[in-house]
């Protein structure tokens, strides 16, 4: 079922989107243009369909262009992990295939930033009837990654999983969200992960602290903190029969562009690795013009040949 979600003066990013109901949830996303192929936007951690503010009026003058609110973020529901999903790559995959098959009903471009490359690739791997190909921003490398800590050196492996045991202390871990769901913490943050100062506006401050207000935001948060299992990056790209197209950030502080060219370029599936000047981690929002542009030239040249 799909409704339209009325205006909300105090939150920008439920003023102008949609709802569908799944699996009993409430699941919010956008959706802009009426000709062309499919595009379903998926954001990174933290983030929402509003993320994508500066790429759907580009991609939907020549697309149907949807934007995504993953379970648990943005203005999608935010229920407690395990009631009755847990916050998992196979869980947001299943979200978006069936988003996928009962609201744009026809295969899609599937495009991702950070964590949302992790979750659209394991959508393609398990139904790849939905993708017409997938393209990565920055791709999540899941450095805390169970397998991956193994590989350091042991005092190196210590840190993480010490603070995700603190983090399992429910109460503990509320005050620890609380503390840096504050506007100038987030922002600190984003000043991190941007390769431009510029970039990091009160809007996008206000974008991703209304999330972070509603009931059940913390335990999301902790959640995926303490997820230290499902696929790496790798063996899902591994596995797609898709094309692939790889942008990266060159300023990434997050996920180094060498741990991304070293790690995910060189399989049959990806067409190019584009490396984007002056862009950190979150480019679609730095270097909007250069991330729509390559996206849609590539989306282009899928179209002719289809």
């Amino acid at each position: 079922m799909i409704s339209q979600t009325p205006s909300s003066p105090h939150d920008l990013l439920l003023s102008s989107s949609k709802q569908w109901q799944w699996q009993g949830l409430s699941v919010c996303y956008q959706s802009a243009g009426t000709e062309g192929p499919a595009v379903l936007l998926i954001h990174g951690f933290g983030a929402s369909w509003m993320h994508w503010r500066k790429n759907i009026p580009v991609l939907s003058q020549s697309c149907q262009v949807y934007a995504l609110d993953l379970l648990g973020f943005g203005g999608s529901a935010k229920p407690l992990p395990g009631e009755p999903l847990p916050y998992t790559f196979e869980t947001w995959s299943q979200q978006i295939r069936d988003f996928c098959q009962e609201v744009i009903g026809q295969p899609t471009f599937l495009v991702g930033n950070s964590i949302g490359c992790v979750a659209i690739m394991q959508a393609a791997v398990d139904a790849p009837e939905i993708s017409r190909g997938v393209a990565l921003i920055n791709c999540s490398i899941r450095m805390l990654h169970d397998r991956r800590l193994k590989l350091l050196p042991w005092y190196r492996r210590l840190g993480a999983p010490i603070l995700q045991q603190v983090l399992s202390v429910r109460w503990l871990g509320h005050r620890f969200f609380n503390l840096i769901a504050r506007p100038k913490t987030v922002r600190n943050i984003l000043l991190q992960a941007y390769a431009q100062p510029e970039a990091v506006t009160d809007e996008l401050v206000d974008l991703l602290m209304a999330p972070a207000r509603e009931p059940g935001a913390a335990d999301v948060f902790l959640a995926f903190t303490r997820y230290s299992q499902g696929p790496l990056p790798e063996e899902l790209i591994a596995k797609l029969t898709c094309p692939a197209l790889l942008l990266w950030g060159e300023e990434d502080p997050w996920e180094p562009i060498e741990d991304g060219r070293r790690l995910l370029a060189n399989y049959d599936c990806v067409e190019k690795f584009i490396q984007l000047k002056q862009a950190g981690h979150c480019p679609q929002d730095e270097v909007p013009d250069a991330v729509n542009s390559h996206v849609l030239d590539w989306i282009a040249e899928h179209s002719e040949e289809a």
